[in-house]
């Protein structure tokens, strides 16, 4: 197999892993009807568990330690994708479906790039800009339309949008220092760095009452694919060859919409595809506009 082969194929399976996190992350979740587990013990467990799966790894592999420079950066990336992104989605998913959820994360991409130009100081020309707000007001049109009855924006939604932003942020921090520090040890150290705080908030916020089993099969799976084994897939496929696997990436939110029906048992309405379909043109034509 080509080496370019190999990495499209690393990069389509992390796609994969990441899209079912949407649904999996509902699925653990407690909400009406339903006794799942806690988004906070969540956000912590998730980060802990595969931290601890980290520190095994790292020394396997007997990875050199980050800079303090580096540790600085890695820190920042924790902030967005440790703690914002699992926590905003898992606040969300308590009162949206993960069909809902999936249109609305499925900016992602859109916002890494802008940041990307905002943080990193990249020049981007006026029709990127453009296809970026256009992208903003799809999103924004269909949480108004979709939420809530048309009576528009829902506090959950507000939490997506936060969620999207959270993600973008960790992976421009994350991107800073993977080309010096290695694409799979980045998130290793992440999650190693946060030991200290995620383990202590693991145990406190525990579920001391019934938990469906199927919750905790989400859990397990957002703990060990999603934060830990996903992320190993994504950049060692997207280190070997950027520019054709960062653009498996646009069908990520067709796909956590396809895996909410036999998780979830869901419904995917029309008024969901054609918008997904027009927030991934967006991001496609911000690409390449870029």
């Amino acid at each position: 197999m080509r080496d370019q082969d190999r990495a499209f194929l690393l990069g389509l399976l992390g796609v994969v892993i990441f899209a079912i996190t949407v649904p999996m992350t509902r699925l653990a979740t407690d909400r009406p009807g339903f006794p799942g587990l806690d988004p906070i013990f969540i956000t912590a467990g998730r980060a802990a568990f595969a931290g601890v799966l980290s520190v095994g790894y790292l020394a396997l592999t007997r990875a050199p330690r980050p800079d303090r420079s580096q540790v600085f950066r890695l820190l920042q990336a924790g902030l967005g994708i440790v703690i914002g992104f699992p926590l905003f989605l898992g606040l969300a998913v308590r009162h949206v479906d993960a069909v809902h959820a999936s249109v609305i994360t499925g900016a992602l991409p859109l916002a890494t790039a802008v940041l990307a130009a905002l943080m990193l100081r990249e020049r981007a020309s006026r029709a990127f800009w453009g296809a970026a707000i256009l992208g903003f007001a799809l999103v924004l049109a269909y949480a108004w339309l979709a939420g809530d009855g048309g009576k528009g924006l829902s506090l959950a939604d507000l939490a997506l949008l936060a969620g999207v932003g959270s993600a973008a942020f960790g992976y421009i921090k994350g991107a800073e220092v993977s080309r010096s520090l290695g694409p799979e040890r980045v998130i290793c150290w992440v999650l190693v760095l946060y030991l200290p705080l995620t383990v202590p908030v693991t145990y406190l916020a525990r579920p001391t009452d019934f938990v469906e089993p199927a919750a905790w099969l989400g859990f397990a799976y957002v703990t060990l694919f999603s934060m830990w084994l996903g992320f190993f897939a994504w950049y060692r496929g997207l280190s070997a060859d950027p520019l054709r696997v960062s653009q498996v990436q646009l069908v990520q939110p067709f796909l956590s919409m396809l895996f909410a029906i036999p998780i979830l048992g869901e419904r995917m309405t029309a008024m969901a595809s054609l918008f997904c379909l027009a927030i991934i043109a967006t991001v496609a034509l911000s690409r390449k506009l870029r």
